[in-house]
């Protein structure tokens, strides 16, 4: 199990009260920094485990899981279970995981499990080229400015609220255009996202058509962000039953590139982790997941 000690928040912090109950179960693992939960989790399939546990949001899931394929045979040898204890939980939502920490320890006991597609991002972090992996969504444009300037004191105490607001915040700010290109299907757009899976955000079904077995990625892209646009969602965030998109332009690929002038920030799994250009491509049912 791979836990951030010095996690915050009320149910991260609830969590790490009841870690003793898993110690005889498991080997701990305490990540100490942004990106060391990635090596640990490289380091723990060389040391032949083969359930490594993610205890965290989706940022530490997605730690986790590149740390699993950045070893050469890691994505065979080695299946992610989740314990969500993170802010909104996307992933463990999609996947119809148990929030409620020791119904989800029972899940992964019992260790049935599925196979997820796993897409894959090549981009730039200062000027350096990367590749990353996501399982849940990710996005290039305004959402990621929103997540890259979202004030973490205000994202304990509020969750998922504290993004919207750093949204607000991004609305007065200069917004470049991005071509999304699939192949077949093109658009333009100050903001794309894109889905593995249905859920962005909490459980909005932004994603409708989307399956995370078909080989495809799922693109949303938004002509333009405007203050309606980020109320809808707002509402899509309080009740699902509440979401209508409407000028989205959205299609499906099985590869995807994008790129902006001036470059346009890129988050994967609500973390900011570099800017376009960037290419997207997915490897079918490539990540095993322990689900109920």
């Amino acid at each position: 199990m791979i836990f951030n000690p010095a996690a915050k928040g009320e149910k991260a912090q609830r969590f790490l009260k009841q870690l003793p109950e898993f110690a005889g179960q498991c080997a701990l693992k305490k990540t100490h920094g942004p990106g060391t939960g990635r090596d640990l989790a490289r380091e723990v399939v060389a040391e032949g485990f083969d359930t490594i546990v993610a205890a965290g949001g989706d940022g530490t899931i997605n730690e986790v899981l590149n740390g699993i394929a950045d070893h050469p045979e890691g994505l065979k040898r080695a299946r992610l279970g989740v314990l969500p204890v993170g802010t909104v939980n996307v992933f463990a939502r999609e996947m119809r995981l148990p929030l409620k920490v020791r119904a989800a320890w029972e899940t992964i006991v019992r260790g049935r499990e599925t196979a997820v597609d796993l897409p894959q991002v090549q981009f730039t972090m200062r000027g350096e080229p990367q590749r990353r992996h996501f399982v849940q969504m990710a996005g290039a444009g305004w959402d990621a400015r929103a997540v890259e300037t979202v004030d973490q004191n205000l994202k304990k105490r509020i969750g998922q609220f504290a993004y919207m607001l750093a949204g607000l915040k991004a609305l007065r700010e200069p917004r470049p255009i991005i071509t999304a290109n699939g192949g077949s299907r093109a658009a333009r757009g100050e903001l794309v996202i894109l889905g593995n899976g249905r859920y962005y955000g909490g459980q909005i079904p932004v994603f409708r058509h989307a399956n995370n077995h078909d080989g495809l990625l799922d693109v949303c892209v938004f002509p333009k962000v405007t203050l309606r646009v980020l109320l809808r969602y707002i509402l899509g965030y309080l009740s699902p039953r509440l979401f209508r998109p409407r000028d989205e332009i959205y299609f499906q690929a099985e590869s995807l590139q994008l790129r902006s002038e001036p470059p346009a920030p890129l988050q994967l799994e609500g973390d900011t982790v570099g800017c376009l250009p960037a290419e997207c491509t997915i490897r079918r049912l490539a990540l095993r997941v322990i689900a109920p």
